[in-house]
């Protein structure tokens, strides 16, 4: 698991270790491990062309002692400063090393002959977007052929929330000190930030708790459950479904089926006719049932452990009615899609707010931008604030979809997804999703728990489905059990 800390937070940690070393011993920590990750994205150092952009402060110091180390080596470096003036001994040391300037005027034909591109124009204190030269300065390095390292952190982008307000640096690798910054796995700025690398510059005694966590792999296989055996499909896990309508019939066959792919015990499902006949076409499995109007469904806590609604479901009177028979019982809730619409903020988000089991909300940016009366585009440009708001608005756990997916939970760290990919950009990812949220909330997990391995189990299943082939949402399921067999092979043995 990756922790990220807020640039606050990192630099008083900065502060506290600097105070025991001796001067500029932090500077040339980072720029060692950075000159390393330089080397080994070149084929080879001797004779490489390595172009630095500048900027006035620490991150330019890293930039440059990281280019003497590359000169010193044999590579031809060439440092672009961006600000009248830069770090003095970086510089110097560049200099020595036989290293050498060229003005920014200069800068595209030296960027067009690069190998590499390092990104030390502005560091994680940097806010809003790039302003001349720095702008003009991003823009040939993103047109350029080379790679381009990032130094902590690509400029342009927040540190702390991930956004981007205007121009900004694209990098294929970035290479950040000491801790994770929550920019780096927050969208926008997660699409910026390439490959993430981290440097260990002795920060760990003096860092608090993170800001937010980013779970791999190993972390998700350490959550999923397992059946033992003397598992039986009700200690598996009963699953109620409310989802699909006459309208949006596949919503219902997707969340079921990425309900049974994940491995519940049993589903129950109920509703229109012709939605029931639907999902028992497809899952023979399910035990479904013929209840309209929604107004008569009502939930039998002691047959089922949790409960999906709202995936397709609409939006007509009775759903109100529905999802307040859903909300007043005692057990976990995963709330999405037509069923956030109807919840809104008022009477039934009080009612949400105030359940003592668990309620999950997995909106879209749209959704959750209705949900807190705030523009859709606000949400996109700081998913991470606004996440962390409905979470604490609404006393729930907040999955928040999209190009990254956030967890956010009352009094924890937010959670980043590492598995997100643009294959589940396609039309019903987000039913099978819930399918299997609830499946693992049925299981016994915490919702946040829950939320965190059902989109990382989500983001593999879709590259596994069809070798990362584009996939539609029913090829999906077929790679739910594909992930989950790799996400074991990283259980220790």
């Amino acid at each position: 698991m990756r922790h990220a800390h807020t640039v606050g937070v990192v630099r008083e940690a900065e502060a506290a270790l600097m105070a025991g070393l001796p001067a500029g011993a932090l500077m040339r920590r980072a720029a060692a491990g950075l000159a390393a990750e330089c080397a080994r994205l070149l084929p080879r150092v001797y004779g490489s062309r390595v172009v630095l952009l500048v900027g006035a402060g620490d991150n330019g110091g890293d930039a440059l002692y990281a280019g003497a180390a590359l000169a010193a080596r044999g590579a031809a470096v060439r440092a672009v400063p961006a600000a009248d003036r830069v770090h003095e001994g970086g510089m110097a040391a560049l200099r020595a090393a036989g290293g050498r300037t060229v003005p920014a005027g200069a800068a595209e034909d030296a960027l067009f002959d690069a190998d590499l591109v390092v990104d030390g124009l502005l560091g994680i204190g940097g806010r809003g977007g790039l302003r001349p030269p720095f702008a003009a300065l991003a823009a040939l390095a993103a047109n350029a052929p080379a790679r381009v390292v990032a130094v902590d952190l690509p400029s342009g982008v927040d540190a702390d929330t991930g956004e981007v307000a205007g121009a900004a640096v694209r990098a294929d690798v970035t290479v950040t000190f000491g801790t994770h910054k929550p920019g780096l796995f927050v969208a926008p700025g997660a699409a910026r930030a390439g490959r993430v690398h981290r440097v260990d510059i002795g920060l760990g005694p003096e860092l608090p708790g993170p800001a937010l966590v980013a779970f791999d792999d190993a972390d998700v296989a350490a959550l999923l459950p397992d059946p033992g055996p003397e598992s039986d499909k009700y200690s598996r896990g009963v699953l109620a479904v409310r989802a699909g309508s006459a309208p949006y019939r596949g919503a219902a066959v997707l969340t079921v089926g990425g309900a049974l792919r994940t491995g519940v015990g049993m589903v129950r499902h109920a509703g229109a006719e012709a939605v029931v006949d639907e999902v028992l076409a497809r899952w023979p499995e399910a035990v479904a049932e013929v209840r309209d109007p929604l107004s008569s469904t009502r939930l039998d806590p002691g047959r089922v452990a949790a409960v999906v609604i709202g995936p397709g479901r609409g939006t007509r009177p009775g759903n109100a009615d529905e999802l307040r028979a859903v909300l007043e019982s005692d057990v976990p809730v995963l709330v999405d899609a037509d069923a956030i619409t109807v919840l809104g903020g008022g009477p039934l988000a009080d009612l949400a707010r105030g359940r003592t089991a668990p309620t999950l909300l997995t909106p879209h940016a749209g959704e959750l931008a209705r949900l807190l009366g705030v523009d859709r585009e606000a949400v996109e440009a700081r998913r991470l604030e606004h996440a962390t708001r409905a979470a604490r608005e609404l006393d729930c756990t907040v999955l928040l979809k999209g190009s990254t997916t956030l967890v956010a939970h009352p009094g924890a760290p937010v959670a980043a997804d590492t598995a997100g990919t643009p294959l589940l950009a396609a039309a019903g990812t987000g039913d099978v999703l819930s399918g299997i949220a609830g499946a693992l909330l049925a299981a016994g997990l915490p919702a946040a728990e829950a939320a965190v391995c059902g989109a990382h189990l989500h983001g593999r299943a879709a590259v596994l489905a069809r070798a990362g082939a584009p996939i539609s949402a029913s090829d999906l399921l077929d790679g739910i059990p594909r992930a989950i067999l790799e996400l074991r092979a990283h259980r220790p043995a």
